[in-house]
């Protein structure tokens, strides 16, 4: 079938907001972009998604590299600089603050059921939670005696067991303790539990609406592995659910990992951000004009699409809302 790429073409604005925060200025450049979608004439199609008027918005910069963004119900977004050591807090009054600092060099972040913040900390080698005092409490850190590599990205089970994905990219060869670079379930009761030990480097991590499919990032390989999930809360069944490789496209793997009420998966890859269907097929790609790393739903209808990439954090209004974190 031919692919047909349709341009939206936006009037390019920029508008320069200069806000505070307790450690830095951060110049937030609220810039509308032009986004790109392919795949408009399939009856399954991206347009059922992106309306024509939707506007990618640049709403800051200058960071160093920003990952793990999530939106907390009380109405904000928070975010990881992982070099600055740093959580970031952006609420709608498009003001940058300090959430926490040092945030062991936190990566990706999600909500438990209790709306607690859970965290993939590199430097700490460790899962956290964050209590409602703000005391923040290791869930896990080591596999059978040995020290977890990099915890990376994680999603809650409406179970509340946290599966979490635990490659390299926090640690150098040498500190490695397992040999191996797993995806683990952390059960309510605290039992840790390896799932898979056979991707290249597990990234992002996410479940199917229904919970009965669970979606890992293999970044470095360049795809999105699928696998069925059992009622006790292992996985099986492992194959290959997309490939995210564009030879025309310079930087950019699958790296966070999201999906929305209606089973459509968005990855971050080549180019910006992927949008597959619930089998696996190309609907269309929202282009980032930086590399792009992660990605969560916002606001209360879960229906803007926020988007961290390098230095930089971006937000685009879907049609579809995006699964709750915890639900």
């Amino acid at each position: 079938m031919t692919i047909k790429i349709a341009t939206i073409s936006l009037l390019l604005i920029v508008l320069t907001l200069v806000v505070s925060n307790p450690s830095k200025k951060v110049r937030a450049n609220l810039t509308i972009l032009t986004a790109q979608t392919e795949n408009r004439e399939k009856k399954n199609t991206v347009q059922n998604i992106i309306d024509d008027s939707a506007k990618l918005e640049k709403l800051a910069g200058d960071f160093q590299f920003i990952e793990g963004p999530i939106w907390h119900p009380d109405g904000f977004l928070l975010f990881s600089d992982i070099p600055a050591n740093i959580i970031y807090k952006f609420a709608s009054n498009q003001q940058v603050e300090v959430f926490r600092s040092p945030s062991g060099k936190a990566n990706g972040n999600t909500l438990d059921k209790e709306n607690r913040l859970l965290t993939a900390e590199h430097e700490n080698r460790r899962v956290s939670r964050t209590e409602k005092d703000g005391k923040v409490i290791t869930l896990a850190d080591r596999y059978e005696g040995k020290r977890l590599n990099s915890p990376n990205d994680l999603v809650v089970k409406s179970d509340g067991s946290i599966y979490f994905t635990d490659p390299s990219y926090g640690v150098s060869k040498d500190q490695e303790e397992l040999g191996f670079y797993g995806v683990y379930r952390l059960a309510p009761d605290g039992k840790l539990t390896l799932l898979v030990k056979d991707l290249v480097l597990p990234n992002g991590i996410a479940f199917s609406p229904d919970e009965q499919k669970l979606y890992v990032n293999n970044s470095e390989a360049g795809y999105i592995a699928v696998f069925d999930v059992k009622p006790d809360g292992t996985v099986t069944n492992q194959r290959l659910f997309a490939e995210l490789k564009d030879a025309a496209t310079k930087g950019g793997v699958p790296d966070g990992l999201k999906v929305d009420l209606e089973g459509n998966v968005y990855s971050t890859g080549p180019g910006g951000v992927w949008i597959l269907s619930p089998d696996g097929k190309l609907l269309g790609r929202i282009s980032v004009p930086e590399t792009a790393t992660n990605l969560a739903w916002g606001e209360s209808d879960r229906k803007t699409l926020y988007i961290t990439a390098n230095t930089s954090l971006y937000r685009i209004r879907l049609k579809i809302a995006g699964v709750r974190p915890g639900k």
